[in-house]
């Protein structure tokens, strides 16, 4: 019994599944779509909230420093992501790569593991897009009521309470809206999603250009400030709580890899898409950081909105340049709700091909060719919890799936040039089994300096799966049933 948890799909099996003429995905997207892809997901909240509050609450000016740690680990799993990307085309990222190398127990473990962060993941990203909007129009006199566009919750180190509001409408009306174009299909997402990338890209240009001028050195002093006697809080132990913080703002490049099924060549594109949106987008996180401390004092920075605050601390002289942020966060952060959606709708859609989750959840649409059951409940499920919780519970949940994920990756890799050491690569993880063991232990690390609560979550999440897994996707496991034909 035990044995029949680690049941494995051979490559040969994987390989099958990719062919469009039997999983009903059509191939759209080519090398340049996938890095925009990449790039749409990984600049969003992590750039435009998430910096300003790691910040002023952890790392001072030295949230520089741990993007640089983030986007390191990120590197290191990003390398064993490419590998199997180039081996494996089938959408499910690392869920699939977990069920080539560990058997479907891991697989599952991942799966479930990838859904929380997606999942949680477009909410928290709806919730930052919410404030975005309410701020942009304010701004022309057209109040959103706080009843109507903040969470009902309030979530801080005192326990719950309640905010006296009754649902974050713009934060649902997004999701809604990018669900919708997902169902419609995967070509037309792709030309929306790179026309947002090319705004944001360019206003975070505009951002990092005008505003070299305005940094005042002396908000730089000191670089890391000291810590306060606790661990996380300033100091070097800020710096590393700060990159656990804003790895969120990285996740990104792995939603890249669940769509290898719609890629033109994904044994090619799908590593180039992955490696190029990290490396653009690591260069323009940490230009962003230093100039934005370099404007504001650190202390200042725990904000919806930071770099709408730069912008006012700059004068006179970058008040044109306002709105134009504040239209770049709206669009960034709607690509980012669109690129998670359809990460977290495509891992649904293989573990049901798998036969682990409900069959409908694999069905397409005939029309638009879309797995547009999966996209539909994604949409629902995350608008439910964009609209009554808050950003900071939801951030901290996307954060470890997300670690945990890579962590298993990164094993993967290593247990793949065992198991299957003369299988055709396309790419090649350089300098096994250092990168693998080293990008396991980095992102460790960084869970490790996630608070003690956010631990307690990540294990109730993972009892549910549990029970899901034991009661419906072992019974009807697909792997499971032709091991027991060949048997008979």
């Amino acid at each position: 019994m035990i044995k029949d948890l680690f049941i494995r799909k051979t490559l040969a099996e994987l390989e099958e599944q990719a062919d469009s003429k039997h999983n009903g995905l059509k191939r759209h997207l080519s090398a340049l779509n996938l890095t925009l892809l990449g790039i749409g997901c990984i600049i969003g909240a992590g750039i435009f909230v998430l910096t300003g509050t790691a910040a002023a609450l952890h790392a001072g000016p030295g949230i520089a420093l741990s993007f640089v740690i983030s986007a390191f680990g990120c590197l290191l799993a990003g390398l064993c992501y490419a590998e199997f990307a180039s081996m494996i085309p089938v959408s499910g990222s690392a869920y699939t790569y977990g069920y080539a190398t560990m058997g479907e127990f891991i697989a599952w473990i991942i799966g479930w593991d990838l859904i929380l962060e997606y999942l949680f993941g477009s909410a928290t990203v709806a919730v930052g897009w919410s404030g975005y909007v309410t701020s942009f129009f304010a701004d022309f006199g057209l109040v959103i009521p706080p009843s109507m566009c903040q969470s009902p919750f309030i979530f801080d180190h005192t326990g719950w309470s309640l905010s006296g509001s009754i649902i974050n409408f713009p934060a649902i009306f997004i999701i809604a809206i990018m669900t919708t174009l997902l169902v419609i299909g995967i070509k037309e997402s792709a030309k929306f999603n790179n026309i947002i990338v090319m705004v944001k890209v360019v206003v975070i240009l505009l951002f990092i250009g005008f505003g070299i001028s305005h940094i005042d050195i002396a908000n730089w002093s000191p670089f890391i400030p000291e810590n306060t006697g606790s661990f996380g809080h300033f100091g070097w132990s800020g710096v590393l709580t700060g990159a656990a913080v804003v790895f969120f703002a990285y996740i990104g490049f792995d939603a890249v890899s669940t769509t290898s099924q719609e890629a033109i060549n994904p044994k090619r594109d799908v590593p180039i898409g992955i490696l190029v949106s990290l490396l653009v987008c690591t260069i323009l996180y940490i230009a962003v950081s230093l100039v934005l401390t370099g404007i504001v004092n650190y202390k200042d920075l725990n904000v919806p909105a930071p770099i709408a605050l730069a912008i006012n601390n700059a004068g006179t002289s970058l008040i044109w340049l306002r709105p134009i942020i504040k239209i770049g966060a709206i669009a960034g952060l709607s690509s980012v709700v669109l690129v998670l959606l359809l990460g977290q709708s495509r891992v649904f859609f293989t573990m049901a091909s798998d036969g682990l989750l409900w069959k409908s959840f694999a069905k397409t649409h005939s029309k638009f060719k879309t797995p547009h059951i999966t996209t539909i409940v994604t949409g629902g499920v995350a608008a439910f919890f964009a609209g009554l919780f808050p950003i900071g519970l939801l951030g901290e949940l996307v954060s470890i799936g997300t670690l945990l994920a890579f962590i298993i990756v990164c094993v993967g890799i290593l247990i793949l040039r065992k198991s299957e050491p003369d299988a055709p690569r396309a790419f090649k993880t350089p300098w096994v089994p250092f990168v693998p063991i080293l990008g396991a232990l980095v992102c460790f690390a960084q869970m490790a300096a996630l608070p003690r609560d956010t631990w307690f979550r990540l294990f109730g999440w993972m009892a549910i799966g549990f029970v899901i897994y034991f009661f419906y996707g072992r019974k009807h496991s697909h792997a499971r049933q032709r091991r027991k034909d060949k048997r008979e």
